[in-house]
């Protein structure tokens, strides 16, 4: 099995704001990806939302999340303040309209979106199982 995330930051597409929190998040994301370290990045996005458009996701709260983490700040830092990695997350987002994805989490197996309503692991476990037979 091979597991892909793509990103989606779907909280400004929705409320046509110029790219804002939830893309720097995204971009934060893959800057620390440079560094090895997105899964842990994630793992402290998650762990420090608070909220949508209520500053959780500053880029001077993104690059305190990556001291936290003992990343290269000055690597990250200049990562995040060129937008160094929209490309990747523009890319993304245009799959993502491509394939019609409305909201997030989706999840596609071979191609095929999974009908999940919660992520709660026995929902999801009993749609991918049933994809399985």
């Amino acid at each position: 099995m091979k597991f892909t995330y793509k990103y989606y930051p779907v909280v400004d597409m929705a409320s046509n704001r110029v790219p804002n929190e939830s893309y720097w998040a995204a971009y934060a994301a893959e800057c620390a990806n440079e560094q090895g370290k997105f899964w842990e990045y994630h793992d402290k996005l998650f762990t420090e939302w608070r909220g949508e458009y209520v500053g959780t996701y500053t880029k001077a709260n993104l690059k305190k999340f990556a001291a936290d983490l003992g990343l290269d700040t000055a690597k990250f830092n200049s990562c995040v303040d060129t937008d160094k990695t929209k490309p990747i997350i523009d890319k993304d987002v245009e799959d993502a309209r491509r394939l019609g994805i409305q909201g997030t989490p989706t999840f596609l197996v071979n191609g095929r979106q999974l009908n999940v309503r919660s992520i709660d692991f026995s929902e999801f476990a009993r749609t991918f199982d049933s994809l399985l037979k």
